[in-house]
């Protein structure tokens, strides 16, 4: 490679100028901060010494020059006297014997070239220089050299023990590097029988920069120091060579192609170069090369798999981002953020219900998934709960087992291929949710890297979610003093209005004189103050709570009651009509079941028919409300059916399913719910039969 003919000299000049003045502050530095006690301190001190000479020598006479050769060689003797000391620096003398016979070796070869540069020097009238030492044979000399120097650094630190791989680093890396540079030169120069001129300029300034790391490594301080890059740079960096090489590559093959000649070389270049592009065009920036090649250098480069600090930022970047209108909830940003670490393509977060089910809360990327209203039972969550342990789906599928969690693990899983793992998420050792990853797009296992920090992270996501169940919980205990507040005032007016109502029939009946007005007026006011006052006494439950026990009540004949009243407004039908008495309270139950009836009416078409459906199993009565109206998503059913103060209807007060489930619940009964879009819904009422409940008082007696 040549710049030119006037380029190259200058390159020289200043290159070997600068690495005079680098290696000259680096014996200056280590004379005075270098550790004083390592025994190669002597031998540093006379390389930074020789290796300025050398530097000065060829910048003054050129590198081809005899005193430019013979410095050279005591520069290289000076190093085999530094790698010699390094090894009694190790406390590894005599490991020095097995490689005695190569050190003498190369001490023969630097002699000798030095007896023959000073022959060339004492006989400079009848044979120059360039005649006496041709390209090939400084190149010979110098090659052997870096050869045996590179297997002498070999043997020091693959030998050292991995105590003495900081000390050796810093020494051991500039002397490679040095050696490496030379043999990389004269080899080019052995080969093409000609000194390749850029690289022969800017062997000095090479040669003062591994003067810098040698001072460096001298320090007992400044030999800890480690360069560490970051993943980032790293991956750009290795991109940036990948590239370059795919395109050597490239004009390699071509100029191939061109040495192959024919008719049709200059098509075959063509095509070649066109074909390569597309391929590295289609190729490198896809999602599933730049995942593969990501795994393969974390694996191969680093320690770790994981860049703990990025991986940090980034959870909380995506935990901390607020949601836009119509965003991603918490819930799905947890999943998310999860997904991310082990890139994971999608993934679900399922949350125990009150029988402590595990249901769907929040997905993200995974809208093609089917999941059940009940995703597993509770015998799963408990044992995630207890134990804490990642579940890793393909060992499920193979018939592995840890904590008994095999048989609970629902078929839906199972059958989904691409599901790849359940981590829980437990917060003061309570099951919060688990989230489920999909497969990443380069196959691989779970290690106990991804186990560490999927528990930890997993820990961290369930605190977000707790606190923000507190923080809802909190905010609807306000809202609902807020109401109570106003209710008091409601109750005031109401009984003042019933007082009043009260007050003008008793007037109305002594002093009208229109008896037919009389009989109608007593009857409308008669009819508001029992309405007024049936209101008032419901308001006042509100505060006191249920004050009626539970009593032995048809539920049969309550939903044949409940058909009635619909039945001039909606077509209303009872399945089925064999009496079962449950335990409950008439009225709290009937207000209840209004309110799920008039629900599924509002969802239905104007003709489609509400069933009402009562069964039994011995131990509980159940009454079903189905219809088939537009149907609810499993998210909303999660997170809003019922919710306080949330409501689908203009100017509804969103308490009516809250209110039917909190009075179910004070009878011992629970509401289930299924829905699907499109299809329907159907809510289940379960109450405790009589006989059941007298067990549970005779076991509790």
């Amino acid at each position: 490679m040549s710049f030119g003919p006037g380029l190259e000299p200058a390159i020289l000049y200043f290159g070997h100028v600068a690495g005079a003045v680098l290696a000259a502050a680096a014996g200056l530095w280590s004379a005075q901060f270098g550790d004083r006690q390592r025994p190669d301190r002597l031998p540093l001190l006379f390389v930074f010494a020789i290796t300025t000479a050398w530097c000065i020598v060829v910048a003054a006479y050129g590198a081809a020059a005899p005193g430019a050769e013979l410095v050279s060689s005591l520069r290289n003797l000076a190093l085999l006297w530094l790698i010699e000391r390094l090894f009694a620096a190790d406390g590894r003398t005599r490991s020095l014997r097995p490689v005695r016979p190569l050190v003498i070796v190369l001490l023969g070869v630097e002699l000798v070239h030095m007896a023959a540069v000073l022959l060339v020097a004492l006989n400079a009238r009848s044979l120059t220089a360039a005649e006496a030492f041709s390209p090939a044979l400084t190149g010979m000399v110098h090659m052997v050299t870096a050869i045996g120097a590179l297997l002498l650094l070999h043997n020091l630190y693959a030998g050292a023990s991995p105590a003495s791989h900081r000390l050796l680093r810093w020494s051991v890396g500039a002397l490679a590097a040095l050696y490496a540079y030379d043999l990389n030169l004269y080899a080019i120069a052995y080969l093409g029988s000609a000194e390749p001129g850029l690289l022969l300029a800017l062997r000095g300034l090479m040669s003062g920069l591994a003067a810098i790391a040698l001072a460096i490594g001298a320090n007992a301080a400044t030999a800890q120091l480690e360069l560490r890059p970051s993943r980032t740079v790293t991956f750009h960096t290795l991109s940036l060579l990948v590239i370059g090489a795919y395109l050597a590559a490239m004009i390699l093959v071509t100029k191939l192609l061109a040495l192959i000649g024919g008719d049709m070389v200059r098509v075959s270049q063509i095509s070649f170069l066109v074909l390569a592009s597309l391929v590295a065009i289609v190729w490198l920036p896809s999602r599933r090369f730049r995942a593969w090649a990501k795994v393969k250098l974390a694996k191969h480069l680093f320690q770790h798999r994981y860049d703990y600090r990025e991986e940090w930022l980034r959870l909380n970047r995506t935990i901390g981002c607020a949601p836009n209108a119509g965003g991603e909830s918490l819930a799905a940003r947890a999943v998310r953020a999860l997904a991310d670490l082990t890139e994971s393509p999608a993934g679900l977060l399922l949350v125990p219900n009150e029988q402590a089910e595990l249901e769907l809360t929040a997905r993200w990327n995974w809208a093609t998934l089917d999941v059940p209203a009940v995703a597993a039972d509770h015998l799963l969550s408990g044992v995630i709960e207890q134990h804490g342990h990642i579940i890793a789906l393909d060992e499920v599928r193979h018939g592995i087992d840890y904590h008994g969690e095999l048989t609970h693990v629902p078929d839906w899983l199972r059958a989904a291929d691409d599901a790849w793992a359940m981590v829980p998420l437990i917060h003061f050792e309570r099951l919060v949710g688990v989230i489920v990853l999909a497969r990443p797009h380069i196959e691989r296992q779970l290690d106990w890297e991804d186990v560490d920090l999927l528990k930890v992270v997993g820990q961290q996501l369930a605190s977000y979610l707790a606190e923000q169940a507190g923080q809802e919980a909190l905010m609807e205990a306000n809202r609902f003093d807020e109401f109570n507040r106003r209710m008091a005032f409601v109750m005031h007016d109401i009984k003042n209005l019933a007082s009043q109502l009260s007050l003008l029939a008793s007037n109305a009946e002594r002093h009208a004189e229109n008896p037919a007005f009389r009989a109608d007026m007593l009857v409308t006011l008669r009819n508001s103050s029992d309405k007024l006052a049936s209101l008032l006494a419901r308001l006042g439950r509100y505060a006191q709570g249920p004050v009626q026990q539970p009593v032995a009540l048809d539920l049969t004949a309550l939903a044949r009651r409940l058909a009635e009243r619909f039945r001039a407004v909606h077509p209303v039908t009872v399945a089925r009509e064999a009496p079962l008495w449950v335990m409950a309270d008439a009225e709290a139950l009937e207000q209840a079941l209004v309110h799920l009836v008039q629900n599924a009416i509002d969802a239905s078409e104007a003709k489609a028919p509400v069933f009402l459906d009562v069964t039994g199993d011995g131990l509980s009565g159940q009454i079903e409300v189905i219809d088939s109206g537009c149907g609810m998503s499993p998210e909303f059913v999660r997170n809003a059916l019922f919710k306080p103060f949330v409501s689908s209807k203009s100017g509804g007060f969103g308490i009516g399913a809250y209110e039917a489930r909190d009075m179910i619940r004070a009878m011992g009964g629970r509401v289930m719910v299924e829905s699907r879009e499109g299809v329907g819904t159907r809510f289940a009422v379960i109450l405790p039969v009589p006989v059941a409940r007298t067990s549970d008082n005779a076991e509790v007696a």
